[in-house]
């Protein structure tokens, strides 16, 4: 049994300092900390978030405590600040902030005062003495947004500005040129026009671009929160050099209209910001049809708490990707989040004493720490002859795209039996059916009893505006036809989009929230399975054991306000 001492010493000089304060117990600050490590984030920024105390109390007791001087952030000119003197890497890794600098000293404005390491960090990089300066944690993550967002390019002048002079690359390994002296390039008012559509879709928040050449027309649409909107309408005549165009920045080759093809697009756009766009060509009867798939990978690294799991859901998901083997399989229709859900697991997990591999088709999102491979089945390299590799590299945690064919489960299956934890997705409607469908492919049932540890099924929902949502007032027997219950109706209060919309959202709706059935496969479940329960049966059992369906959890967002039941009804219906 660890002694008090033994127990402290491990525990980091902010969390003893609280503890010495009397703001914490030695158990609850063991406990956050293992939290905030387990979220990638700073102890001080993770009591603040989840209100377990204030940063203003936080920052006065280590003030108090370590004798270094207090500073109200707030009264800071970010204009003055010093900030191409410690790179954006550094400010964002270790959550500090460059103040001044007089003389060879450099003030650095921390929330945390024991974080020794950034403080040696900087100095190694800047070759200045550093000198801390303690501010509240909430006002130093606005000033570190403002200082990097005014490091970045303004994306309005990008718009009004050298719209043919941004540099693409095709993101290609074996050819990382700009694209110049090309034919295309000389077309100089078609370039502007696509280079414009794409900072568009990027500053709109678009998924997915899609250009649709027609007899008469050619139309071009965003999916913006998962739905199309049309957003152009070019001339017939220009849309061969519209699409040419795509293809030399994807570097296609332009002469072939006849099969489809895959390429990348790399628009880098300032010094610390480039997007990757997944480009895909489709003859069509009138042309080529070419969708663009926006890859920005900030989107796998917004957190856990803000992809909408309910607090019991997330409890659940954590506890089991913490597990050192076994299986956990996400479920969905193509664009229900399963890839950002799949890689916010990953980022917690990716720590420097683990061997993380993932084989997709293709990889959309690059993490550093992380071993991805891109299948390539012409090559004769697919899922399962990647799984294969993986398992002779002693890995730790593999992700597997997604599980096709009854040879890629079999090996998934024998990876999570043998110590290693299996991240993999499949196409169905909810987490019963996924069980089913792992017996349809031909996995025996003690296997998959043996091997699943937990099954996630969700969709995406569009999120209200919180500007312009409305309270609306619905009959109580739609109410009840919808699934609340009677004994709750008096007391909703359910709000709906506006369809004008405002400034700030598009017809009412501004993002997405996740919904999610999260079902643990306990041993009454393992049974069924045993015994050949079909998918009713199975859900009716995790009913039981109080998991919601996604119907459920749905109503639980309408409940909050956070979307409206028309978009449920959308996203849920059978």
């Amino acid at each position: 049994m660890a002694t008090p001492t033994a127990s402290l010493s491990k525990l980091s000089g902010l969390a003893r300092c609280l503890i010495d304060a009397g703001l914490l117990t030695e158990e609850e600050a063991t406990r956050h900390q293992q939290q905030a490590s387990n979220q990638k984030v700073h102890l001080d920024s993770y009591l603040v978030a989840n209100n377990i105390l204030s940063s203003l109390t936080i920052a006065t007791t280590a003030s108090r405590q370590y004798g270094v001087p207090l500073f109200d952030l707030s009264a800071m000119d970010m204009g003055l600040i010093p900030s191409k003197l410690v790179s954006d890497k550094l400010i964002q890794k270790h959550h500090v902030l460059p103040l001044f600098q007089r003389g060879n000293r450099l003030f650095i404005a921390v929330s945390d005062p024991t974080n020794f390491q950034a403080l040696d960090e900087i100095k190694f990089h800047t070759g200045l003495t550093t000198e801390t300066v303690l501010v509240e944690n909430d006002k130093l993550n606005k000033a570190i947004d403002v200082v990097l967002e005014a490091a970045d390019s303004s994306m309005q002048d990008l718009l009004d500005e050298n719209l043919e002079n941004l540099q693409v690359t095709s993101d290609d390994e074996e050819n990382e040129t700009p694209l110049t002296n090309d034919s295309e390039l000389e077309d100089a008012p078609i370039v502007r026009f696509v280079n414009k559509i794409l900072l568009d879709a990027i500053k709109k928040g678009a998924s997915d671009i899609h250009f649709e050449p027609y007899e008469k027309s050619f139309r071009i649409r965003f999916r913006s929160d998962g739905m199309l909107h049309e957003i152009a309408s070019p001339p017939i005549t220009l849309s061969n050099r519209v699409i040419s165009r795509i293809k030399v920045m994807s570097r296609m080759d332009i002469a072939e209209r006849r099969v489809p093809q895959d390429g990348r697009i790399k628009m880098i756009l300032s010094r610390n910001k480039a997007i990757d766009f997944r480009v895909n060509t489709c003859p069509t009867l009138f042309g080529e049809k070419v969708v663009l798939r926006i890859l920005d990978p900030t989107s796998a690294q917004i957190g856990i708490d803000k992809l909408g799991f309910e607090p019991e859901q997330q409890e659940l998901f954590l506890k089991a990707i913490h597990k050192p083997y076994g299986m956990i399989l996400v479920t969905g229709p193509t664009g229900s989040g399963k890839t950002v859900t799949l890689y916010t697991a990953l980022n917690i997990l990716n720590t420097p004493d683990k061997n993380i591999s993932t084989a997709e088709d293709p990889v959309e999102i690059t993490v550093p720490g992380i071993n991805q491979v891109n299948v390539h089945p012409k090559a004769g390299l697919n899922f399962a002859s990647a799984l294969k590799a993986f398992l002779r590299q002693d890995p730790d945690i593999i992700m597997v795209g997604e599980i096709r064919d009854l040879e890629t489960a079999e090996i998934a299956v024998k990876a999570a039996q043998t110590g290693h934890l299996v991240l993999s997705t499949l196409h169905t409607n909810d987490a019963p059916q996924t069980l089913n469908r792992l017996a349809q492919m031909g996995i025996e049932p003690f296997n998959i009893t043996s091997s699943v540890l937990l099954i996630l099924a969700q969709r995406l929902a569009r999120r209200l505006c919180e500007y312009c949502k409305r309270e609306v007032e619905l009959p109580p027997d739609l109410l009840l036809k919808a699934g609340f219950q009677e004994e709750e109706i008096g007391q909703l209060e359910l709000f709906g989009a506006n369809p004008e919309g405002c400034d700030h959202c598009t017809k009412g709706y501004k993002g997405r929230v996740g919904i999610y059935q999260v079902m643990p496969i306990t041993e009454s479940i393992n049974r069924l399975i045993l015994e050949g329960g079909n998918a009713m049966e199975i859900a009716q059992q995790a009913r039981e054991e109080g998991v919601n369906d996604l119907r459920e959890s749905g109503l639980n967002k309408v409940r909050q306000g956070l979307t409206s039941l028309e978009e449920i009804d959308r996203v849920t219906r059978e």
